[in-house]
């Protein structure tokens, strides 16, 4: 088998752009020509397997960065905005957005920006909210999705941040998380109080009093303490962070500050090393971390997806969280596996049985329509409100990673994972999904033509070609 050229020239120019080299000094650290480091960043060649391992050698790099998932983020996001009918005229071939991708990604950025800020205006519109005579009527990005695609083009790992939380856990001794939290917040004189209260926590900067809910279970409780740590004790830390993101608006800031702390959160109750080399022990029993780190299935299914440290990486997960109504509520991809921006999940994906069958895992072993197979793991969660009269909130979560890491996976056992009639179809949005036969299609696929006949009817009323 043919081995598969690396292009990755946007990554070399990163590279070179944070040691503060010129292009002259970096290709002679290479041991390569002016020329040909030119090429290579412009991707006109290879990256070669001499320059790869000089890489390591002479720069520590993680060389398995070079085929990060930027680029097929990338082509994902642009096939689907392109399948808006917004745009006219045979769709671009995949094989000129992977060009873009790898070659001008910036501006393959700022085509998704567009777009969504199209879609936002347009959405205002069709709701009839008076957007056009109203003072806050502003074109700009929806807050929510720019903080989104700033966890989703980090591969939901966050550096300074993962290792700020792992070493607060280290330096915590033999205190729980919940008592180093609890300790680190009285030792700044605030008091923590435990209440019967709606509001799951209430911190009031005047009095310096933290309020957690007692109707809250004990994994949330642990969680909002250690993030109220964050937001109070790493402040400097998630400020200079949220200046690398760039935001456009006050609010997205706002937003993805608050990601930060949870992610924070996170990384201190589940700490890297230690959390990595559980899982891997356990075989990533989601119920047998949960139970070791004092945390809920959902967050360890979360943190699972965010351990990609250079140099000492686990197993590339996605996680998906949707409601009954099958909107993604929370999506975080480390691996090629994309999910569709707008709208819902392929309806053929187990994550939707978990609302059929509660209380219980339900695997799947999946193929996308570029062939890749997965292995799938969802269920149900219930968010009690602790009272009769609150409300209580339903989810499913899913994890998975490419099937070729599932054997290490506890939940893989006796799947035949080896049988490729064993996996089932699913796609990301029916509008850039082009299998034909699909009995849950919503609607045809945009670069498909149509054939419509008026004497036939099978699954769908039409025939895609």
């Amino acid at each position: 088998m043919a081995t598969q050229k690396l292009y990755a020239g946007v990554k070399l120019r990163e590279l070179r752009g944070r040691l503060g080299l010129t292009q002259k000094a970096f290709a002679e650290k290479l041991s390569v020509s002016l020329p040909y480091l030119n090429q290579m960043e412009n991707n006109n060649r290879p990256i070669s397997t001499a320059v790869v391992l000089s890489l390591a050698q002479e720069f520590g790099f993680d060389v398995t960065e070079l085929q990060s998932g930027d680029e097929a983020r990338l082509i994902s996001d642009m096939r689907e905005a392109l399948a808006d009918p917004v745009f006219t005229g045979t769709a671009p071939a995949l094989a000129d957005l992977r060009l873009a991708a790898s070659n001008a990604p910036t501006l393959a950025r700022a085509l998704l920006d567009l777009h969504a800020a199209y879609r936002q205006t347009h959405e205002r519109l069709a709701s009839l909210d008076e957007a056009l005579g109203r003072e806050d009527a502003r074109l700009q990005p929806s807050p929510w999705e720019e903080v989104r695609d700033f966890f989703h083009y980090c591969d939901n790992y966050i550096d300074a941040v993962d290792r700020a939380a792992e070493h607060f856990a280290v330096q915590s001794g033999g205190l729980t998380m919940r008592e180093s939290a609890i300790k680190t917040l009285e030792g700044r004189r605030i008091t923590v109080k435990f209440e019967d209260t709606e509001t799951i926590r209430f911190y009031d900067a005047a009095s310096k009093s933290l309020v957690i809910s007692r109707r809250a279970t004990e994994a949330t409780q642990s969680f909002q303490l250690m993030l109220q740590v964050a937001l109070l004790t790493r402040d400097q830390l998630l400020e200079a962070t949220l200046d690398l993101g760039r935001f456009q608006s006050a609010e997205a800031r706002a937003i993805a500050k608050l990601g930060l702390a949870n992610y924070f959160a996170g990384a201190a109750l589940m700490p890297y090393a230690r959390f990595l080399e559980a899982a891997q022990e356990t075989r990533h029993d989601l119920e047998r971390l949960a139970d070791r780190f004092g945390t809920s299935v959902e967050q360890v299914a979360h943190r699972l997806s965010t351990l990609q440290r250079p140099g000492s990486k686990g197993i590339p997960f996605f996680f998906v969280r949707v409601d009954p109504a099958g909107t993604i509520t929370k999506r975080h991809s480390a691996t090629t596996l994309q999910f569709a921006r707008y709208g819902g999940a392929c309806p053929l994906w187990n994550v939707h049985r978990a609302f059929e069958s509660p209380n219980r895992w339900h695997r799947q072993l999946a193929e996308t329509p570029d062939g890749v197979r997965y292995f799938c793991l969802a269920r149900d969660v219930t968010k009690s409100g602790g009272a009769f009269h609150a409300p209580t909130r339903r989810f499913a979560i899913c994890l998975g990673c490419e099937v070729k890491h599932a054997r290490a996976l506890v939940y893989a056992d006796h799947m035949d994972i080896d049988t490729a009639a064993a996996f089932e179809p699913i796609g990301i949005s029916c509008r850039i999904c082009e299998r034909k036969d699909c009995h849950q299609r919503s609607v045809p696929p945009l670069e498909r033509r149509l054939t419509v006949d008026p004497n036939q009817r099978g699954i769908l009323p039409y025939r895609v070609e």
